[in-house]
């Protein structure tokens, strides 16, 4: 009798605790290994540095600065993931929307200009340029996918190549300078970092509570499903790469503001470092499963691994090593995380 009541009680504290996991969100896990980084790198920087990691403010400033353009291009990666696609072509936009972004921003009277009478812009111009840039880019990889049937692998693959392409073209190669401080601004102090925040949030509130979230997590889940309950798939799946090429525009413009220049090698790699945060957020490459919230922890994670490891001088080969066993990690614990939901 006592042993019934006693496998009773595990089993009641089993399920209880099982009832508590469930009902905590998914970004608190990922969250604490955050905290868990930092805490090991500022162990680490004590024993190896002599100094601190977490509260040497000027580090933690250039880390967040320069993961908020890489977050900018994961909130639209984490949207074609969720589809149950891939966006191979964001960091070749970035490069790309710079050069053009640049080009209409250039100082008034420079005789060098690339469109001598376009210089002295409002910076509302190459803002709006290079936003339409990335635009149509995802546009033409939405519609691609959506009516064609091109695997997304292979659609953004081709553009990868051909929008870096452009970028080396639009100039030859050289490097686009003497910017207008107005369109600099974009650029100088939190601005990058308030523009990912905002642009996060904004999608954040459109997956969990409009019909677009929805329609996305349908398609991710089940694309037969969500044709058959009404969704027009095709369409929807053109929007979502259009909001992500929109994004890698955006992320063009802020750091050509913030570099003060443009270069047609920008955003090599950045691509990798999306997907890489929106998968360490907790998004399934299988689709249908991802939060914003766990992108911008993911972003952050990759910022303070990248930071941590230059802190200690680490070389860069092996932060890349590193960096891609984190990401191969991450897929292994959503693949742990898929074969658990599908047997319950």
């Amino acid at each position: 009798m006592a042993t019934d009541t006693s496998t009773s009680t595990v089993a009641a504290t089993r399920e209880a605790a099982a009832r508590i996991r469930r009902r905590m969100p998914p970004e608190v896990s990922i969250l604490f290994v955050m905290i868990g980084m930092m805490l090991l790198f500022e162990a680490l920087g004590w024993i190896f540095e002599g100094q601190t990691f977490i509260f040497n403010v000027l580090r933690l400033k250039i880390m967040i600065l320069q993961e908020s353009e890489i977050g900018i291009i994961a909130v639209g990666v984490t949207m074609c993931i969720i589809t149950g696609g891939i966006d191979l072509s964001s960091g070749s936009v970035v490069g790309m929307t710079a050069m053009i972004a640049a080009s209409l921003a250039q100082v008034t009277g420079f005789s060098h200009a690339v469109y001598p009478s376009l210089t002295g812009l409002n910076p509302i111009f190459p803002v709006a340029a290079g936003l339409l840039c990335g635009l149509l880019v995802g546009v033409v990889n939405g519609g691609l996918i959506a009516y064609t049937k091109i695997p997304p692998f292979i659609a953004t693959l081709g553009m990868m190549v051909s929008a870096r392409g452009v970028a080396d073209w639009y100039t030859n190669g050289e490097p686009i300078g003497n910017l207008e401080d107005s369109f600099a601004t974009i650029g100088s102090g939190w601005w990058p970092v308030i523009i990912f925040l905002a642009v996060a949030f904004v999608f954040h509130i459109a997956l969990r509570y409009t019909r677009y979230g929805k329609f996305t997590y349908a398609i991710g889940a089940n694309p037969l499903a969500a044709r058959v309950s009404g969704i027009n798939v095709e369409r929807h799946i053109v929007v979502v790469y259009m909001f992500a090429g929109l994004l890698s525009g955006l992320s063009g413009v802020v750091h050509t503001a913030r570099a003060i220049s443009g270069q047609a090698g920008v955003g090599m790699g950045f691509e990798l470092d999306a997907i890489a945060a929106s998968v360490i957020g907790g998004t399934s490459l299988m689709g249908g499963v991802g939060r914003m919230t766990g992108t911008v922890i993911g972003a952050v994670i990759l910022g303070i691994l990248t930071s941590g490891f230059t802190f200690l001088n680490v070389d860069a080969h092996y932060q890349e090593i590193i960096k891609g066993g984190v990401i191969v990690a991450a897929v292994i614990a959503d693949q742990y995380r898929q074969r658990r939901r599908r047997s319950v």
